[in-house]
């Protein structure tokens, strides 16, 4: 794995537009079977999750935490898999993105404040950051395949990489170096044929 400080590839189209497609792409593929996992670490993790509004800076993501999250990752990456494929999704993937959805409130719930009297809080102890999480990944996840975007959702077309991205007109590739990957690979398989 490389070093978390190293640079990564910026975010994929979509990415900004849907937390799902960011959550799937912070594990990054690279040449020479290279990778960065950007939940890689419980420090990284909860850097990862505070960044994105998930978690308090000092929420103190544990190892148990931060594989949850990767696993969540993988379910999530085989329902994007199943949806560019056109295939049926695993069972197992949307048990797991079900389950977060439905472990934590959906609405603020009413509050009463003796002086101020109620009012409406999504209170979220410290125990149930990840839940929380967890949930709005998976909202945001269900949120996205049921959308008219997803009918834009592919694959980085440029081996090795694995991150998904949403295309628009003729793009392929999730980033510029990429792009200039697969082209690079295109050219030399030309010259190699001809000779």
């Amino acid at each position: 794995m490389r070093d978390m400080t190293e640079s990564v590839l910026p975010p994929a189209p979509g990415a900004d537009q849907y937390l799902a497609i960011d959550f799937v792409n912070s594990v990054i593929a690279l040449p020479g079977g290279q990778f960065t996992d950007l939940l890689g670490t419980p420090a990284a993790t909860n850097r990862w999750l505070t960044e994105r509004d998930l978690a308090p800076p000092d929420a103190g993501v544990q190892e148990m935490c931060a594989a949850q999250l990767r696993s969540m990752r993988e379910h999530i990456r085989s329902l994007f898999a199943a949806r560019v494929a056109g295939i049926p999704a695993l069972p197992g993937a949307l048990t797991a993105v079900n389950d977060a959805m439905s472990r934590v409130p959906t609405a603020p719930l009413l509050r009463w404040d003796e002086k101020t009297g109620p009012y409406r809080a999504a209170v979220c102890p410290t125990n149930e950051i990840l839940d929380h999480a967890l949930a709005t990944l998976a909202a945001n996840t269900a949120d996205f395949l049921t959308g008219p975007d997803a009918e834009c959702l592919i694959a980085c077309a440029s081996a090795p990489c694995t991150r998904y991205l949403l295309r628009h007109g003729r793009r392929h590739w999730c980033s510029t170096r990429c792009g200039d990957r697969a082209r690079a690979a295109r050219a030399y398989a030309r010259r190699t044929v001809s000779t």
